[in-house]
């Protein structure tokens, strides 16, 4: 078999691949929308937990099977805030609930999330938004979409029109990156036109994947947080690196993602 023959045949599966998994990422997340509406109180951390793991093991007894039928062989990432590499092979980095805090509280921002990653490139993802029922959807050289529309970066050229968001850091992460967090926020601050401030990451990396905010970062993060919206603002013609401008991988400390018209500025902001 020719290579460019296989090289079509794997793209054909992975287009078949994604449409699965697609199915069962929406069926999570129908799971989880039954259980949203009052805020669910707790008194302790460990009452949050407990809430926060019933929302997981909701979404995942339905992801782990299906997604495991599609591709056996795959491995599968349990601790969504984990970092780093991945071992040789293909792996499945699932979110059952992206901002499970927020559905906790009555919120609306969350989602599920599923990605593939082969060989440590993320290969396709599905983002969907149980809420509102968008779904996003990228696969590797064949572009980025929401509900089947083409997606597109911001066409900005200038970081001081632009609005741009960032993500909290984890609940007891390291001092030093609480505070590089709060002083990038205080230079954004100076130089871009808005500055959002919220969890989860993903959503706002669908919307610069959609071109509604210009630029995005965050400092540390997890697989999980991260791959599906670099797979998914990749595809739809933005940049990726970390907050210095080097290439990101999942082992950089910093993630920064923009149109490309912005990327040089936000580097230099968040530099500075």
């Amino acid at each position: 078999m020719s290579e460019t023959l296989q090289t079509t045949d794997i793209a054909a599966l992975d287009a078949d691949l994604l449409r699965e998994t697609a199915s069962a990422v929406r069926a999570a997340g129908t799971a989880l929308r039954e259980r949203f509406g009052d805020v669910v109180r707790h008194e302790t951390r460990d009452e949050l937990m407990r809430a926060l793991a019933a929302n997981d093991d909701t979404a995942l007894n339905i992801l782990r099977p299906r997604l495991t039928r599609l591709r056996p062989q795959a491995g599968w990432v349990e601790d969504e805030l984990d970092g780093g590499a991945l071992p040789a092979g293909e792996w499945w980095v699932v979110d059952p609930a992206e901002g499970n805090v927020n559905h906790l509280h009555a919120l609306p921002d969350w989602a599920v999330t599923a990605t593939l990653v082969r060989e440590n490139q993320p290969v396709l993802t599905v983002v969907h938004l149980p809420l509102t029922g968008e779904t996003y959807t990228a696969l590797r050289g064949a572009g980025a979409h929401l509900d089947g529309r083409p997606l597109r970066v911001s066409p900005t050229a200038d970081l001081g029109l632009s609005i741009v968001a960032t993500s909290q850091a984890r609940p007891d992460e390291d001092e030093r990156v609480v505070r590089r967090v709060g002083s990038s926020i205080t230079a954004m601050l100076f130089d871009a036109l808005v500055v959002r401030t919220s969890v989860p990451a993903t959503l706002h990396l669908v919307n610069v994947a959609a071109g509604r905010i210009d630029v995005f970062w965050q400092f540390a993060g997890a697989r999980a947080d991260l791959l599906p919206g670099a797979l998914l603002v990749t595809e739809a013609g933005g940049r990726i690196s970390d907050a210095e401008g080097r290439p990101w991988t999942p082992q950089s400390d910093s993630f920064l993602a923009a149109a490309p018209g912005v990327q040089a500025e936000a580097v230099a902001t968040l530099t500075r």
